[in-house]
């Protein structure tokens, strides 16, 4: 870490070798993945009721703002790294960019682990209504770290022979990855035809056997605007946010994107579409089949997630049940495949700008991808695995959140007012409320949930530790803010604007 490394001239550089139709199919396998076939129970339980419907809805609008947040930000800067590179610039990338660009790297080091780890671990639970010993716990431990004024940080792990079904899966995925990115375009086209047609059937069965009284059942007071009534919505929220996450992989690979400046906004924005109408249609279907009252059950245990699994064996018999299981856990895979691919390109990028660790720069010799990042991040995620599901998908939500999504929403106002001078293909629609609404939501999401402080503090942590190491190594090499910023810089694919 120190002064920028630039490639080798003997190390070949990214291919671009995936359109529109691949980033498109990789986004939608990432957003849908596991999350809304175990995720049903935990959003639930957090409304207690059919009610909870409506955390899909207002998440489905959270993700058009932010989602047109990165389309503007990936038109303007479509090289690999996404929210990195976007940070670096809008911040300035010698003074507070470096650092806050530096924080979402560091932040990532976390949260992209958790991510993968939360569909590998839903793949695990999945396959449990084949092997239900999968569920039996081993181990369990809480851990708690008090924390001046600040109570206390709690981590609690599990083992399960689950557990080490999700860490196999982690370290498959980084074998297939292994390979030229060409290959994997045309591997994500296989993968998004399994998932359609998973989530083709179960809608299929959904409207061929739809109970409306059993969909509306809501409880005595589902709608009472009480403060009951908001903690929960933020809770269901909370859940909704990392199901349809996943719509900004795209701008990772910008360096691998044919024709970025347009295809990057429109695999993003028609992804977005397409998976919030999926949801909503496949949701509804379920709670038209299943009792909601016995899926709030299992989303308060936490075990016995496999909704779709039920709901199959309840229309067609175990012969369905199998089958759809089967599916999902393709589908599972599918998106730990696509969230992998993704997430190593962000370091990789970090690496190349010299803000961080000089090993994450380099790229394979023959498959021309960056093996060192895709390595690192593997071997962390198969840590979390250790993680209950619930546990894991608050912590990454919010880490995400804090560290992310909120200052790159901000930063978006900022760009617009300090760089007019970049040439934007792409231009938010309806500037600036989407941006305001995304922030608004976020901070929602943060405040308005049940025993939000727990994951609050992982965040605050984490963001204490990456300014001490950023210091540290700032003061090392003198650099800003122990020594003079250098000049501004675009990054790599920004133009400006000389009309």
């Amino acid at each position: 870490m120190g002064s920028p490394t630039k490639q080798d001239s003997s190390s070949p550089g990214l291919i671009r070798g995936m359109g529109l139709g691949s980033a498109t199919a990789l986004n939608m396998i990432d957003m849908i993945g596991v999350g809304p076939f175990i995720t049903m129970p935990l959003v639930l339980s957090a409304m207690g009721g059919p009610q909870a419907m409506l955390g899909w809805v207002v998440g489905a609008l959270l993700a058009v703002c932010d989602g047109l947040v990165s389309a503007e930000l990936g038109a303007a800067m479509p090289g690999s790294g996404g929210s990195y590179r976007y940070l670096n610039e809008i911040y300035g990338p010698r003074k507070w960019g470096r650092l806050i660009s530096f924080l979402f790297i560091w932040q990532l080091s976390f949260s992209a682990p958790l991510s993968i780890a939360t569909g590998c671990i839903g793949l695990a639970g999945y396959a449990a209504y084949y092997w239900p010993s999968l569920e039996t716990v081993y181990a369990a431990h809480t851990a708690a770290l008090p924390i001046p004024w600040a109570g206390s940080l709690q981590v609690n792990w599990i083992v399960t022979p689950g557990t080490a079904l999700a860490i196999v899966i982690c370290f498959f995925t980084i074998l297939l990855l292994y390979r030229r990115i060409t290959v994997i375009g045309r591997l994500s086209k296989v993968l998004w035809l399994g998932v359609m047609g998973t989530i083709g059937w179960v809608i299929f069965a959904g409207l061929t056997h739809f109970n409306a009284a059993r969909a509306f059942d809501f409880p005595p007071g589902a709608f009472t605007l009480s403060r009951g009534f908001f903690t929960g919505l933020g809770g269901a929220m909370l859940v909704a946010t990392y199901d349809y996450w996943g719509y900004y992989n795209v701008c990772y690979l910008g360096d691998e994107i044919k024709d970025p400046t347009r295809n990057i906004p429109r695999a993003l924005l028609l992804s977005i579409l397409l998976v919030a109408c999926l949801y909503l249609m496949m949701n509804l279907c379920i709670l038209a089949v299943i009792p909601w009252r016995e899926m709030l059950q299992a989303g308060q245990s936490n075990s016995g997630l496999y909704v779709v699994s039920l709901f199959m064996q309840r229309i067609y018999g175990p012969w369905a049940a199998r089958l759809v299981t089967g599916l999902v856990i393709v589908t599972a895979f599918a998106s730990v495949f696509s969230l992998t691919l993704g997430y190593s390109r962000v370091p990789y990028a970090a690496a190349l700008d010299g803000n961080y660790f000089k090993a994450f720069a380099k790229v394979h010799p023959v498959y021309r991808f960056p093996h060192v990042s895709l390595l690192a991040l593997g071997v962390a995620a198969a840590a979390f695995c250790f993680l209950r599901l619930k546990d894991a998908i608050a912590a990454l939500v919010v880490i995400r959140l804090i560290l992310q999504f909120l200052v790159q929403a901000v930063g978006l106002l900022v760009f617009r007012m300090t760089r007019p001078d970049v040439v934007r293909p792409f231009r938010m629609w309806l500037y600036p409320v989407p941006a305001l609404v995304a922030i608004a939501g976020f901070v929602f999401i943060l405040f308005n949930r049940a025993n939000w402080q727990k994951e609050i503090r992982y965040a605050v942590v984490i963001l204490l530790v990456g300014l001490l190491i950023y210091m540290i190594r700032a003061w090392k090499d003198s650099e800003w803010p122990f020594g003079p910023p250098t000049a501004r810089s675009l990054p790599q694919g920004t133009q400006r604007n000389t009309g």
